[in-house]
C-alpha cells in the first residue's frame, strides 16, 4: 500500500514537471534574438543590372561594321574597275600612233614608253622607262588568270625583256589580246595567240590591284 502512494506521488510530481518545461520553452521562443554582430561595416556592393538592350547593341555594332565592310569592297571593286576602263581607253586612243623607238609622244613612241604613258595619265602610276625594269614591277599572274590591264612581256632574243603589252582583252574562248607598240605597225591589237608574239611570251605582272587604289588615289 505504501508503495502505491509513492508511485502516485511520483507520477504527479512528473506530469507538473513536464508542463513546467513546456511552457517555459513557449515562452522563450517569444524573446527576441539578439547579436553583437555590426553588419554595417560591412562593404557589401549591389551589382549592378545588366542592361536588357546590351545584347541587341553588340549585334547592331557588328552588323554596322559588316556593313561598313562591304561598303568599302565595293567601292574598291568600282574603282579598280573603272581605273582599269581609263587604262585601257587611254592605251586605244594611241591605236595607230607610229612606232619610233626611243619615242614618247603621239608623233612616235616605242612600247616601254607607250605602257608608262598610259599608266600615268590614266592611273597617276609612275613606272620605270625601259620594259626590263617595267617587268620587275607589280605582282606574277599565270597566263590563265590574266585580266584586262595585265602586262605581258616578250623577249626577242635569249630571256632579256625587250618588249611589253598591256591586256586589252579575254575573249569568251580565252583568247588574251593586248595593245602595244609594235615596230612594223606602231600601236596596235594583237594576240598571245599569234605566231609571232606568242612563242617569244615570257610571264605577266598586274600592276593595279584593288586593294592599293586607295594609295594610288593619295
Amino acid at each position: 500500500m505504501k508503495k502505491r502512494i509513492q508511485v502516485y506521488f511520483l507520477f504527479v510530481a512528473t506530469f507538473f514537471s513536464l508542463q513546467s518545461c513546456v511552457s517555459n520553452y513557449v515562452v522563450s521562443n517569444n524573446k527576441p534574438y539578439k547579436t553583437d554582430a555590426n553588419f554595417e561595416s560591412l562593404d557589401i556592393k549591389a551589382v549592378p543590372k545588366i542592361q536588357a538592350n546590351k545584347g541587341q547593341q553588340v549585334l547592331a555594332a557588328i552588323a554596322n561594321t559588316n556593313e561598313q565592310i562591304k561598303r568599302s569592297v565595293i567601292e574598291n571593286a568600282i574603282s579598280y574597275s573603272n581605273t582599269i576602263d581609263n587604262i585601257l581607253s587611254e592605251a586605244e586612243s594611241y591605236l595607230g600612233t607610229p612606232y619610233r623607238y626611243g619615242g614618247t609622244t603621239r608623233r612616235g613612241i616605242d612600247c616601254s614608253a607607250f605602257v608608262l604613258s598610259v599608266f600615268g595619265a590614266a592611273a597617276g602610276m609612275n613606272l620605270p622607262r625601259v620594259a626590263a625594269a617595267q617587268s620587275q614591277e607589280g605582282d606574277s599572274v599565270d597566263k590563265k588568270e590574266l585580266q584586262k590591264g595585265d602586262l605581258v612581256f616578250f623577249s626577242h632574243q635569249g630571256s632579256r625583256i625587250s618588249h611589253v603589252g598591256i591586256v586589252e582583252e579575254i575573249t569568251a574562248d580565252g583568247q588574251v589580246k593586248f595593245i602595244h607598240a609594235a615596230t612594223s605597225k606602231g600601236v596596235m591589237v594583237s594576240s598571245l595567240d599569234d605566231n609571232y608574239w606568242g612563242p617569244k611570251f615570257r610571264f605577266a605582272k598586274r600592276i593595279v590591284k584593288a586593294d592599293r587604289l586607295s594609295v594610288l588615289n593619295n
